[in-house]
């Protein structure tokens, strides 16, 4: 058996691209001996994330085209930079159960881009997170990470029962499948051999592991008893006051005293496990040591860091108001198209504030977060609750389900600083966890900011 990597900290893999290479590569390379840390990537919508660098040009862009000179399929990176590259009029098509060739690699590229970028110049482990939710793009997500030799996946917002199977499909050079839920009919099933899409033998892959971010020991324990032995590492367990998307509270109103997870009977499953949700504190990484846990997954406070991957005119104001004491962090539980609570700071100019909500158009044009459903001649569609309403009523939605959504796609793509010269203007949204008090340990005044490394320092206690 091969002897386990147990991190002391993880770092979370938050919105679009605020969890870049460049952070999860800083986080990984100060990982020691009994200091060790994981830095992780976020895996949302990679593909319009490595086409919007490369619209925008500059040294991001430059990483981007001196990686995919090492990509080791011939003919495919020539394609895409030529199609993206200062170009900002190219559009970036949204992925389908039947995404053409060009996408299919683009999700390829991106995701073995952004694996190699962040394992630049050091040995240690880094992983990727996904969202089980957005489910048309693993097949060729994961495939682009394990290509690029990723070291751990840990997949959050559903029930990822699936991940480990395609794992094991890949390094065994089969086709692996993955299942996507469709509203009103089957399941549609997707399914991606890597040897005949790119007509050649794929070098050989080493076999991620898998970490699933869960809300509940109930789940834990029923992920356990579903998958193979072994297939899972171990088990991130998320608080409800976490950043991003949260599990919904077991009376469907509010978290009480049955959201409340028993650690206990996390421990008794004998797999490592760490907490995450309002645990940037040294005090929270001896709670979690002595409750059991390996360590902490924290996110806000890398997300706030210099290396983060958040546009920096928002960060900078996020952190003037959290050190003093005004930011305001709430839980929405109507903003997300999946129904999922969401996490929401409120800013001025973002869709937080009422006006900038009401003024927007509704609009669904990036397309990560639509639902599948069987259309009346039996074809699959697509919907989102927050696309215009008469067009997700037409579509068979209900109507009542469109209130208070607004489009995440779009204002995480801008939060993280993705906007293209020449587009019509998104406000951005911006999650975060409920606790920001770790800024008046490391800034020493409004104006301040911090690194990695102070954020590893200060959550190890010193």
């Amino acid at each position: 058996m091969k002897k386990m990597y147990i991190p002391k900290i993880i770092q979370g893999g938050m919105g679009v691209n605020i969890s870049c290479p460049r952070l999860a590569r800083a986080v990984s390379m100060l990982s020691k001996k009994g200091r060790e840390t994981l830095g992780t990537i976020s895996g949302v919508t990679l593909e319009k994330v490595l086409a919007r660098k490369l619209q925008q040009g500059g040294n991001d862009a430059q990483d981007i085209i001196r990686v995919l000179k090492d990509f080791p399929f011939i003919g495919v990176t020539e394609r895409i930079v030529s199609r993206y590259y200062r170009n900002p009029k190219q559009g970036i098509p949204a992925v389908t159960i039947n995404s053409s060739r060009y996408l299919i690699e683009l999700i390829i590229c991106a995701n073995y881009v952004f694996v190699k970028l962040a394992k630049e110049g050091h040995d240690n482990k880094i992983s990727i997170n996904y969202l089980e939710k957005i489910a048309m793009p693993h097949l060729y997500a994961i495939f682009g990470a394990m290509l690029a030799g990723v070291d751990f996946v840990t997949m959050g917002a559903g029930i990822p029962v699936q991940v480990p199977a395609v794992f094991e499909a890949f390094v065994e050079g089969k086709t692996a499948r993955y299942k996507i839920p469709v509203i009103g009919g089957n399941d549609y099933e997707m399914t991606f051999d890597p040897e005949t899409f790119f007509g050649k033998k794929i070098p050989p892959l080493k076999k991620p592991d898998f970490i699933p971010i869960i809300a509940s020991n109930v789940l834990g324990a029923m992920l356990v008893k579903k998958l193979p032995p072994e297939s899972i590492y171990g088990f991130i367990i998320e608080e409800p006051t976490a950043g991003g998307h949260n599990a919904p509270p077991r009376n469907k109103v509010d978290y009480g005293p049955k959201d409340v997870v028993d650690y206990s009977e996390i421990a008794k499953i004998g797999l490592p496990f760490w907490i995450a949700g309002s645990c940037a504190s040294s005090d929270k990484l001896k709670y979690a040591l002595s409750a059991g846990a390996s360590g902490i997954q924290a996110g806000s406070i890398f997300a706030l860091c210099e290396e983060s991957g958040m546009r920096e005119d928002i960060r900078e104001e996020i952190l003037k108001q959290g050190f003093n004491k005004t930011l305001k962090i709430r839980t929405d539980m109507d903003m997300s198209p999946t129904g999922f609570p969401f996490k929401v700071v409120d800013l001025e100019g973002t869709v937080s504030e009422s006006f900038v909500y009401e003024s927007k158009p509704r609009v669904c044009d990036q397309c990560a977060l639509v639902s599948l459903y069987t259309k009346p001649d039996g074809s699959i569609g697509y919907r989102c609750a927050s696309e215009p309403e008469d067009d997700y009523e037409k579509k068979g939605g209900k109507r009542e389900d469109t209130i208070g959504r607004g489009c995440i796609c779009n204002g995480l793509i801008v939060t993280a600083g993705l906007e293209i010269e020449g587009e019509k203007f998104e406000p951005p949204v911006v999650t975060l966890g409920d606790n920001t008090n770790f800024l008046e340990h490391l800034m020493s005044d409004e104006d301040g900011s911090y690194t990695a490394s102070d954020v590893v320092n200060f959550l190890l206690g010193d």
